[in-house]
């Protein structure tokens, strides 16, 4: 069993191909902008009905997310993103091979995003979780490089693509690059036999003592059950009804407000160019401090950042608004995951999680839709981008009372009284 290669531990090599990976899928799923109006124009599609297959591919990609955690524990992860793969690669051949409205809306709406949630940070997450004890923490957030630099990386160059080898040459490039990526990976790199022990073997007994081994053996029933539970779940709600608003209708939020495209474009995308490099810093002070504490104050200081960007009034402002954005806009599914880890243990962590990312889908869905009916309806974007904020400080607030730990003894009074009821 090898714990280390050159010196490195193992799992680090775990990461490096888990953020490539990532990249690839966030960039594929969320950067669907560059490739909006040439697949209008070529196949004679309207804006609603692009809008429709964006919303119902939101919603799949949450779909297929609690399938592939439940199949990572079956099962492996080197199955499910093999499995993905397949997925993948097929709704790709059928997308571009195809000029029916109705295939490329299975293909690409449905099909697609339902692989990429096969090949998603929920498929990898366990795994690391098993393979990083002690700083957990710290690499989940290096995971979140990965979905950063797909929303950094992928906009320029897919629209470079596109621009020069057109939409259905750049998906079929891009489906290319997924198998020599995942293939090898799959094979080499992505091991189940976590050395016994893990990262712990430097550690402090201080340290174990908060591992995997003390926390609650839990169904997943008692898991649902619990609130703290359902408080991560509402926290990455506010995530994804953010995160989705701001890459659908942020853009255009600023064109209103008379800011020239290209600034309000590069303005944007300084906030995944900034979280880059902060996710690194909150890599380092992950493990340092208590999770809940860190994702309150990520959340709250995002709520404002919503604020700043609809009442931003020059350049400036607008890129100093960005910037501090970006500090804190890649931390909250790290930590939502890594909270979970902590709570109800690694052997669940898969489809909770799963469960959990379909509600962040969900919100995203919905802050797609009231972005632009709001402006319609209201004649303003404060409606909804200040609904995000809103959302989002109350998404801090359950998050700094999210418990340390799970008391059993709670949920086990809570299964007597419903076993009392039952039999009443």
């Amino acid at each position: 069993m090898i714990q280390k290669l050159q010196g490195i531990y193992f799992g680090w090599y775990i990461i490096i191909v888990s953020m490539i990976i990532t990249m690839l899928t966030v960039g594929l799923r969320l950067g669907i902008g560059p490739f909006v109006l040439p697949m209008m124009e070529d196949l004679s599609l309207t804006r609603t009905f692009i809008s429709l297959i964006i919303s119902v591919s939101m919603i799949m990609y949450g779909v297929g997310m609690p399938l592939a955690g439940y199949l990572c524990g079956k099962y492996s992860t080197k199955f499910v993103l093999l499995l993905g793969l397949v997925i993948i690669e097929l709704s790709v051949l059928g997308t571009v091979l195809t000029n029916n409205v109705w295939i490329f809306f299975f293909m690409y709406g449905v099909l697609l995003s339902f692989g990429l949630a096969f090949t998603s940070p929920v498929a990898v997450t366990p795994l690391i979780s098993r393979w990083f004890v002690r700083q957990r923490g710290k690499a989940l957030f290096s995971l979140s490089t990965g979905s950063m630099a797909g929303i950094a990386i992928f906009n320029p160059l897919a629209t470079f693509m596109i621009d020069s080898i057109g939409w259905r040459s750049t998906l079929s490039i891009f489906a290319f690059i997924f198998i020599i990526i995942i293939v090898p990976a799959a094979i080499f790199i992505f091991k189940e036999d976590v050395p016994e022990g893990a990262d712990l073997k430097e550690a402090s007994s201080s340290t174990k003592s908060s591992t995997d081994e003390n926390t609650p053996k839990l169904t997943l029933r008692d898991a649902i059950r619990t609130k703290a539970y359902w408080q991560i779940v509402a926290g990455l709600f506010a995530c994804g009804f953010s995160m989705n608003l701001l890459g659908s209708h942020a853009v255009p939020m600023l064109i209103d407000h008379h800011f020239e495209p290209t600034t309000a474009s590069f303005g944007v995308g300084m906030i995944g160019l900034v979280a880059i490099f902060s996710t690194l810093v909150l890599a380092s002070i992950a493990d340092r401090f208590s999770k809940r504490k860190l994702l309150f104050i990520i959340y709250f200081i995002r709520g404002l950042g919503f604020l700043g960007l609809v009442f931003s009034q020059n350049t400036w402002q607008l890129y100093l608004v960005a910037a501090l954005g970006g500090l804190v806009w890649s931390g909250s599914i790290a930590m939502s995951s890594a909270i979970l880890g902590e709570l109800f243990g690694v052997k669940l962590l898969g489809v909770l999680y799963g469960w959990a990312y379909l509600g962040h889908q969900i919100g995203g869905a919905i802050s797609s839709f009231l972005g632009g009916w709001g402006y319609e309806v209201f004649g303003t974007h404060l409606f909804s981008f200040g609904l995000a904020s809103v959302t989002l400080i109350i998404a801090s607030i359950i998050s700094y009372l999210i418990p340390e730990k799970i008391k059993l003894q709670k949920i086990k009074q809570y299964k007597l009284i419903g076993s009392r009821t039952t039999s009443s």
